[in-house]
């Protein structure tokens, strides 16, 4: 497996770009909502004529050991023994999610099939559905990893490419195929928990109108006090975590998408089931760097040097601020310095669950798929 990286910067344009002779296969790229436009897709499509361009936009962009803003970040992939497939669907209209995923991991199977990577729209798909869907269609032992794409902390549009110009209401998903291609993942959060639980009494998918049989979003602005008026940026600050009905921990964590004051309901990522029980999570700095550690640790591979993707939600890189970096450089620790790192910040991650195995959509996770051939 080859791999190089390149960025760009609005100060600086393009690090190197190869003149067209780059034999990658697989070209991935993550960027700002507005730096990931026509022309920017265009240079990539040009300089990598053989290559799949798939990417998103992002809350923020990983590259190495570093975070930024508002840039581009390229990683093309040439692998020696493995092959990449794409397929894509637009989003037309509301409730088709999990179709949608169906039809993407349908289109995807084939021989050699070891695992699908998939990225989303960020603000009109529910990422649970969707999830649910790639699974539904995909043979036991498949994987599926992933995240929703960002738009920093506007929601107000997000891009996915699915090699084509970045376009919104957009799902992507690559299947990857070969015997000799090893890939890991793990996800992991590192919250704690505060106030009571709260019953969920009334939601519809991933909206959620009443817990307790109180308004949900009166309530939920009670306890956020004065960050109430930041809603609903600043509910990425205080996710839920879902505990199920029989009182088992889910171990799925919920962050508010929208907010709609003439219904008093909050939308989420992700389903939050009626009969489940919430309850308001807070921010703790160091728990959230070991669990960044703990995602590399489960995804690390025995095989050597390769690729991970790390895909970690913007309520972390809100709360890390300045501290940032230090969830990457957890990860490198773990993984090695022969890993190349690349990923952005995102509206939600998509990976198994551990004690179902069946993939999932968290939030406020670390998310990090390895990839490495022997």
């Amino acid at each position: 497996m080859d791999i190089t990286q390149r960025q760009w910067t609005p100060a600086n344009g393009w690090t190197v770009l190869p003149a067209g002779s780059d034999a990658a296969q697989l070209v991935l790229v993550f960027g700002g909502t507005a730096q990931l436009d026509v022309d920017r897709y265009n240079e990539l499509h040009a300089a990598y004529p053989g290559a799949l361009v798939v990417g998103c936009s992002t809350a923020g962009e990983i590259a190495g050991t570093s975070v930024s803003d508002d840039t581009l970040v390229v990683t093309a992939v040439r692998f020696a023994h493995s092959q990449v497939r794409l397929a894509s669907a637009r989003v037309e209209g509301s409730g088709d999610d999990r179709r949608i995923g169906s039809t993407l991991a349908a289109q995807l199977l084939g021989p050699g099939l070891v695992h699908v990577f998939v990225l989303s729209d960020g603000l009109h798909v529910n990422g649970t559905e969707l999830a649910a869907g790639l699974q539904d269609g995909l043979p036991p032992g498949i994987a599926v990893t992933g995240g929703l794409s960002g738009d920093g902390a506007r929601f107000t549009r997000t891009l996915v490419v699915a090699d084509a110009p970045p376009a919104e209401r957009v799902v992507a998903a690559i299947g990857f195929y070969g015997e000799r291609l090893r890939v890991g993942y793990g996800s992991l959060g590192g919250w704690d928990p505060f106030g009571p639980d709260r019953l969920i009494t009334r939601s519809v998918g991933n909206v959620l109108y009443e817990l307790d049989g109180q308004p949900a979003l009166a309530l939920y602005k009670r306890y956020l006090g004065e960050h109430a008026a930041g809603l609903p940026a600043s509910g990425l600050l205080f996710p839920l975590a879902l505990r199920g009905a029989d009182d088992t921990d889910t171990g799925l964590v919920r962050t508010i998408l929208a907010v709609d004051e003439a219904d008093g309901s909050m939308t989420f990522a992700g389903d939050v089931p009626q009969g489940t029980h919430a309850r308001l999570m807070k921010a703790n700095f160091d728990r959230l760097i070991e669990g960044a550690a703990g995602a590399a640790q489960a995804s690390r591979l025995t095989a050597g040097a390769g690729l991970a993707v790390l895909i970690s939600c913007v309520g972390r890189k809100l709360v890390l601020g300045q501290r940032i970096e230090e969830e990457i450089e957890g990860v490198r620790r773990v993984l090695g310095d022969g890993v190349a790192l690349t990923g952005f910040y995102s509206y939600g991650e998509i990976s198994p669950y551990a004690p179902t195995a069946r993939c999932e959509l968290h939030n406020q996770t670390m998310t990090i798929t390895s990839f490495a051939e022997d």
